[in-house]
């Protein structure tokens, strides 16, 4: 008969991330549907009970994983804004590190869209807060350009952040599921000339020189009337 060896008692903190570690292994490998705590339990040498003692369900500890890696990709996106000049360099920025989180973490991302996003519970969340605050980071962008002179100022922000969010969520659908490649330095490239030149403020050279021309066209029609 074997005998299960005893994981050493552990602090709260520490016995926490250990089984976030294992559920991230776990979910990965498996999915939400296939994935069974006793065996993240399994993973770190406890009993399926000691996991529901810090997390009452498998969704909450889905939930709390996914929050956790949310912070690790995403935490310190505002800090790094603050060094990065210029509105379109910042928009760029932001549009590349979604992409790059598509790009290594497509298990992840599966979870995220298949498993939270898609179900009624999400609003209200923790992991929604923190989704609605990093998304917020691409408003706060474009208003800052739009102050600024870069961007215009009658396209609403709040649209162009699901415009860039969900087509890039879109397009890398195929790569999600295993299907071909995603070239995140072209695409946030693409992505950013698309946008941007539909941002850009009207250039007010080009209307000065047009309309000495049209001033002449209609002088030229009176005459000929």
């Amino acid at each position: 008969m074997s005998l299960r060896t005893a994981a050493p008692r552990l602090a709260r903190e520490q016995r926490v991330d250990e089984i976030l570690v294992a559920a991230r292994a776990v979910f990965c490998e498996k999915g939400y549907e296939a994935a069974g705590v006793a065996e993240i339990a399994a993973r770190i040498g406890v009993v399926e009970g000691t996991v529901y003692k810090y997390f009452a369900t498998k969704r909450d500890l889905l939930l709390r994983t996914l929050e956790n890696w949310h912070d690790e990709l995403f935490g310190d996106c505002a800090r790094e804004l603050e060094s990065i000049d210029g509105a379109r360099a910042r928009l760029h920025r932001l549009i590349w590190r979604h992409l790059r989180a598509l790009r290594d973490y497509p298990q992840l991302c599966r979870l995220m869209f298949r498993e939270v996003q898609s179900e009624h519970d999400y609003r209200g969340t923790s992991l929604h807060g923190l989704n609605r605050r990093y998304t917020q980071l691409l408003v706060d962008v474009i208003e800052q350009g739009a102050a600024a002179g870069e961007f215009r100022r009658d396209v609403p922000p709040t649209l162009l952040r699901a415009t860039v969010y969900g087509g890039i969520e879109h397009h890398a659908w195929n790569y999600l599921c295993g299907r071909g490649a995603l070239d995140i330095d072209a695409i946030a490239d693409q992505l950013l000339s698309l946008l941007c030149e539909g941002l850009a403020t009207p250039p007010t050279v080009a209307v000065e020189r047009i309309e000495p021309r049209l001033v002449a066209g209609t002088d030229h029609h009176r005459k000929s009337a």
